[in-house]
């Protein structure tokens, strides 16, 4: 890498990430949606969301590396920016499995930067403790049914980050399907109808995407008669990277709440 990187963040996790790994002052822009953490990021100019970047204010900014995720970057925003700008990353951790690799990934971009393996390595090995610490062995399978969206009710499929993390406490999300690669089946939407609803014995309400408060619990448990209905952190169960760890705490606690 000649000279210190430009570095464009698309994806808000792995600008958290970023930050953790000390190349924040590298940091050239970033979403909307990349609040974290705040004081690192203010200064930062925003590009647009993710599904919206602003192209033109982007390039004015000269990036020398663009970061997207496959979930949630639109391919049109890829295709934009390739052989425009020097190098573009491109993540998409389906698991809490696949975020070593992530960590990696990021570290092996910037290694030229001083002090980015060290700190690679150390949120790598909190993440394994973390991981080892977070297992289905000896929990009881659980049906759970966690909400994104309303009008219309959204969820997850079970190939999706947010499913696998929860698959670490034997949370089974339902529907039970995948959703693919990349696309809209990857967060089916509810009629609310569906018979395997009555089978559901967990409804998670998340902060984000959608923000759920308490007017939605009554909802939510109309929709799942026979479920407990809790409001949870979305942040530390869908954000990934330098998150993942903490979420993986967080997720601990949830499970074994009586």
């Amino acid at each position: 890498m000649n000279g210190a990187p430009r570095i464009a963040s698309l994806v808000p996790s792995v600008t958290e990430l970023l930050v953790a790994l000390g190349l924040g002052p590298y940091l050239v822009a970033r979403t909307g949606y990349c609040l974290h953490p705040a004081e690192a990021v203010a200064k930062v100019p925003k590009v647009g969301g993710t599904k919206n970047v602003n192209l033109a204010k982007l390039l004015r900014l000269a990036p020398t590396h663009v970061i997207v995720n496959v979930d949630e970057n639109r391919l049109e925003t890829v295709a934009a920016l390739r052989g425009v700008v020097p190098e573009i990353l491109v993540t998409h951790p389906c698991a809490p499995e696949d975020v070593g690799a992530l960590i990696a990934q990021i570290a092996a971009a910037f290694a030229a930067v001083p002090g980015v393996a060290d700190r690679a390595a150390a949120l790598d090995a909190e993440l394994q403790a973390e991981m080892l610490a977070t297992r289905p062995d000896g929990r009881a399978e659980v049906p759970v049914l966690y909400l994104i969206w309303r009008e219309p009710w959204m969820t997850v499929a079970r190939d999706t980050y947010i499913a696998r993390l929860l698959a670490r406490v034997n949370w089974r999300t339902l529907p039970a399907l995948d959703g693919g690669e990349s696309g809209a089946a990857r967060y089916p939407v509810l009629t609310g109808d569906e018979p395997w609803l009555t089978a559901v014995r967990e409804v998670l309400l998340p902060s984000e995407p959608y923000a759920f408060g308490p007017a939605h619990l009554s909802l939510a448990q109309a929709l799942a008669p026979s479920a407990r209905v809790r409001l949870v952190d979305g942040e530390r169960l869908s954000w990934y990277g330098s998150r993942t760890a903490a979420g993986l705490r967080y997720l601990r606690a949830l499970a074994d709440e009586p």
